[in-house]
């Protein structure tokens, strides 16, 4: 199996990289800058456990050839567009019509675009939890011990290759799945992700300085409610097992947790509150549920786009 890592990031650089030292056949996507410094340095991967500096193939945009059987998309939402404008060599389907795409993108709304240009049949669902950035001198840092990947065939033709890129993670120490039913997995992500991204970056604080303001408890209550109303509406209501683990994160008196969101909009960066947010607010909208949590965080949200000077459009 050939496998094409489009990432200039933490995350499709960690997966991509674990993948490596068993002998699966990777490439990375990347840009000029970072095609030198591998080069040069290597891919170099730190976590609580490990550092290893790992020599990999890389290739550019421009360079890229229709050979791949599995193409781990791994980029922030704002950089959608420009990483399927960069794929679609590789998509070519007069010549490489069984390439899949597994996503690894916070949010729903990317299957459409995805679906859009490369046909539903290539796309498969995905989803993973990791803490990981690309440091300023080039090193992947994870900065959890545990990391881990899920992804799923949304169409029956795509089973085999989800179950063979399987045997490759099976070489790895990273915790994965193929799951066989990734939507509802995907749907569960969503729920507690716009949850924790939303009350952290409305409130600006961790989950327990939330739980121990005025109020905060069951304003935390009242938006994971929304959120799992709307999945339930959308036919992938959190099973219960999934639901009671969220729940006991987001009631955690005295946790530090806060969402990614909120660590970049603090160091005055792009958010994805479109993706996270506003998707769930607009569902909410078109099912009559109680949208006044998401509505506030969204504006919320925007409001700071708005003093980035960012172009704003309504969800």
């Amino acid at each position: 199996m050939k496998i094409l890592v489009l990432s200039d990031g933490g995350t499709g650089g960690y997966f991509g990289g674990r993948l490596h030292p068993g002998g699966a056949d990777v490439t990375f996507l990347v840009r000029e800058k970072r095609a030198r410094h591998v080069a040069e340095h290597g891919l170099m991967i730190e976590s609580p456990k490990d550092l290893v500096t790992l020599r990999v193939k890389t290739v550019l945009a421009t360079e890229v050839k229709p050979e791949y059987d599995i193409v781990i998309l791994s980029c922030k939402a704002w950089d959608l567009d420009s990483s399927i404008a960069a794929l679609i060599p590789a998509m070519s389907p007069a010549v490489a019509a069984h390439t899949c795409v597994v996503p690894l993108l916070n949010g729903m709304s990317h299957l459409d675009a995805l679906d859009a240009a490369f046909g539903r049949e290539r796309v498969m669902g995905g989803t993973c939890q990791i803490a990981a950035t690309l440091t300023k001198d080039g090193i992947i840092r994870s900065m959890a011990e545990m990391q881990s990947i899920t992804w799923g065939a949304r169409e029956a033709s795509q089973i085999e290759a989800a179950r063979v890129l399987g045997d490759e993670f099976a070489k790895t120490a990273v915790v994965w799945k193929v799951s066989d039913n990734i939507m509802q997995d995907m749907w569960e992500k969503i729920t507690y992700l716009s949850t924790l991204a939303g009350m952290t970056c409305l409130m600006r604080a961790p989950v327990g300085d939330i739980l121990a303001a005025p109020d905060g408890r069951d304003l935390m209550r009242r938006y994971v409610n929304a959120c799992e109303a709307i999945a339930a509406r959308e036919g992938y209501p959190p099973r219960p097992h999934m639901a009671e683990r969220f729940r006991n994160v987001l009631n955690s008196s005295g946790s530090t947790l806060t969402a990614s969101m909120l660590r970049d909009l603090e160091s005055g960066g792009q958010i994805e509150a479109d993706h996270i947010v506003g998707f769930m607010l607009t569902k909410a909208r078109e099912h009559g549920i109680d949208d006044t949590m998401l509505t506030v965080a969204y504006a919320h949200l925007k409001a700071y786009e708005l003093r980035r000077g960012e172009r704003i459009s309504a969800a």
